[in-house]
């Protein structure tokens, strides 16, 4: 694929330039929590900026049902790349529609502006060809140029992922570049060891990765809400934790092909548990217990990995030469249980190898938890991208930009 760089030395002075970025940032009401995706394309949308063009900047934000929706308006997202970038950024109050036409009218050479959230339109994430088309068309006519930025999204057959790059003359823009490039890096000559650890809720979001990564990694390190169902697997008493008990048959398969083929699968040995979830907007003391991982009580639920599982994971850690962690070891949004999270990205800090943290909440909690970002070998804004990619898929955004 060709990227930004041969985009800017062709000239991009006076030309209108759509980069489809990945804005979906969390918001509380309209406070963004958490601007990192934001950060992510600003050395795309500053130098297209800088060499004249004239920006038009496009994302979805939520899961709006194919209408305007304020709740998830990409106002706020608009301001902050304002702030960002030094500079006013216009934005228009519709996607394809009279506003965005005059927005994108009235730019000159170095202006950007966002249009509003593409989900907005329901050709945008239609499954019908045509419909899809026809939304790919009219934002085809508010640009010359296509950058694809947005690597959250590039997993999705979506209009302005997929259907419009084949409409324009399309480049990568900064971050693709460096995603692929750092994915690569996991899938192709991979050093070794070659550690993963993988957190989240459901352990049906990670089979296929755990599947794909039986064959390559070396070690699998889990934790998470998934936990629970390998701990089931296991035989072990897991109370009231969270639990996909139709994932126990394929969980059992993974645990014995894991043996056989040599990959340590590594579950936790002990886990902090309480009877109930803990309130995450109060953050009221929990006052949680610690058992082995094979003794939750039947009436609590486990909500983090222990202090001995910790250290654990951290050994299997410190030796690696390449790591890739995608999902949060406990309710890292708690106090109470954010120390199993905690340990591993401290542990990816010590680790001498190539860190990667996969997006999505794993790269949330390296901010909220407070650790330096610049530290880590990179941190993914696509959690579900990255997963897809580490499975063997195809992912549409990123074959549309091909040539």
């Amino acid at each position: 694929m060709k990227t930004i760089d041969a985009l800017l030395a062709e000239g991009v002075a006076g030309k209108r330039v759509f980069v489809r970025a990945d804005l979906n940032v969390p918001l509380d009401g309209t406070m963004i929590t958490d601007d990192g995706r934001i950060r992510a394309v600003l050395p795309t949308v500053k130098a297209l900026a800088d060499a004249g063009a004239r920006v038009v900047v496009a994302s979805h934000l939520g899961r709006p049902k194919g209408a305007p929706d304020p709740a998830f308006s990409l106002a706020p997202a608009a301001s902050r790349l304002g702030e960002l970038l030094g500079g006013a950024v216009a934005f228009a109050s519709d996607t394809v529609g009279e506003s965005a036409t005059t927005t994108v009218a009235g730019l000159g050479d170095g202006d950007v502006a966002v249009i509003e959230n593409l989900r907005f339109n329901p050709g945008e994430t239609s499954k019908d060809d045509a419909e899809r088309a026809a939304f790919a068309d009219q934002l085809a006519a508010l640009a010359d140029v296509y950058v694809g930025d947005g690597f959250g999204a590039v997993h999705r057959k979506h209009a302005s992922v997929f259907d419009l790059p084949a409409r324009l003359p399309h480049y990568a823009g900064y971050l693709i570049a460096t995603e692929v490039g750092v994915l690569k890096k996991l899938t192709e000559d991979v050093k070794r060891p070659y550690v993963v650890a993988l957190g989240g809720a459901k352990v049906s979001d990670k089979l296929a990765v755990i599947d794909e990564l039986l064959g390559k990694a070396d070690r699998i390190l889990i934790g998470g809400g998934m936990a629970y169902t390998f701990l089931k697997a296991k035989g072990y008493e897991v109370g009231v934790s969270l639990l996909q008990e139709d994932q126990v048959p394929a969980v059992q398969e993974y645990l014995e092909r894991a043996e056989k083929s040599g990959v340590e699968l590594v579950l936790p040995v002990d886990v902090l548990v309480a009877p109930e979830f803990p309130d995450l907007k109060t953050k009221a003391p929990a006052n949680p217990t610690t058992v082995a991982a094979d003794a939750v009580p039947a009436d609590q639920q486990g909500l983090d990995i222990g202090p001995e599982t910790r250290k654990l994971y951290a050994s299997k850690l410190a030796d690696a030469a390449t790591v890739f962690w995608n999902g949060p070891m406990g309710v890292f949004e708690h106090p109470d249980y954010a120390e199993g999270t905690k340990a591993v990205a401290q542990a990816l800090l010590d680790s001498p190898g190539f860190t990667v943290v996969g997006g999505g909440d794993s790269a949330a909690a390296v901010r909220i938890l407070g650790f330096d970002e610049k530290a880590f070998g990179h941190i993914s804004t696509g959690g579900g991208a990255s997963l897809e990619y580490l499975e063997g898929k195809t992912l549409p955004g990123l074959a549309a930009l091909e040539d």
